[in-house]
């Protein structure tokens, strides 16, 4: 007699975004686009750098170290990732990856994040979409993960408009 399994949980799937009222879609994808230096707008992400391939291209590997998410082997370690570009379309501004190993505990994670334009055309303002998908992490709530990334996305969304007017205000 053969023995069925149980039926693997739903996956966990979110969806945050963030308004950016100082600045275009064609302003903020380039920053998206660039994979490997996410830490420069993630807040608490200390370390991203490129691993394998060419930053912006699908294949390419980027090493992802220090945020806010815990790791799955104790208090005293970093959080890491390694996490590959699967798909950019420029023309949609959207880019998703998925995550090939980490000690944070998530198994078949996969992200997409999408610029869209609001507003008339040459008004400032877009939004920052970002859903995911995981497979549930036992000891967590996907609730407080999706705050986690709620909470993320709007400080990430508030240093890129400071980073842009900065700039305006610098070139003139």
């Amino acid at each position: 007699m053969e023995r069925n399994s149980p039926p693997a949980p739903p996956k966990w799937e979110g969806k945050v975004s963030a308004r950016l009222n100082g600045a275009v879609a064609d302003q903020i994808w380039p920053l998206f686009k660039d994979f490997f230096n996410f830490h420069k707008w993630f807040p608490g992400l200390a370390t991203c750098y490129g691993i394998h391939g060419t930053n912006g291209e699908p294949g390419c590997i980027r090493y992802c170290a220090g945020f806010s998410i815990p790791s799955d082997s104790g208090n005293d370690s970093i959080s890491w990732s390694n996490e590959r570009l699967i798909a950019v379309d420029d023309d949609s501004r959207s880019l998703s990856y998925e995550i090939v190993d980490c000690n944070i505990g998530f198994e078949s994670y996969v992200a997409t994040v999408k610029i869209v334009p609001q507003g008339d055309e040459g008004q400032a303002g877009c939004v920052i979409e970002w859903s995911f998908t995981v497979d549930p992490v036992e000891g967590w709530v996907r609730d407080d993960l999706v705050r986690r990334y709620e909470v993320g996305l709007q400080g990430m969304a508030k240093r890129m408009e400071d980073a842009l007017r900065e700039g305006m205000e610098r070139d003139g």
